[in-house]
């Protein structure tokens, strides 16, 4: 059984759906009416957050689930939640500027890149 893994894609997602809530809210708050995707520095920043999160996601999921299969329950969640502390840090950041979302988006880069790279690792070994 895959608990750990499980427990973080899980959170994974309630990470995703608190970046939509924030999405709505600042909506509400900047007055971006729907169907714009613009108008407000604030609202803009939140919509880039979930909408970068969201692309992230296919790559991280995936990743997360076959380094749990080919590698380890444990370690799997333990580089999966890096990659959640590192979408709060750019979370964080790019709410309050821009410029700030660097160290963020590199700390869940780096936690999706070995996740990808020990799954393809690991499949590549068994397959020799």
């Amino acid at each position: 059984m895959y608990h750990f893994t499980a427990l973080v894609t899980l959170l994974a997602i309630a990470f995703y759906f608190l970046t939509c809530i924030n999405v709505s809210r600042l909506r509400s708050k900047t007055g971006v009416k729907v169907p714009a995707m613009s108008g407000h520095p604030d609202f803009e920043r939140a919509f880039r957050i979930q909408m970068n999160t969201l692309e992230w996601m296919p790559i991280f999921l995936p990743a997360l689930w076959l380094f749990a299969v080919y590698i380890g329950d444990s370690i799997a969640a333990a580089i999966g939640a890096v990659w959640i502390i590192g979408r709060i840090v750019y979370f964080i950041g790019y709410s309050k500027a821009a410029a700030k979302r660097g160290p963020g988006f590199a700390i869940q880069g780096i936690a999706a890149i070995a996740l990808w790279a020990g799954a393809l690792g690991a499949v590549v070994l068994r397959l020799v």
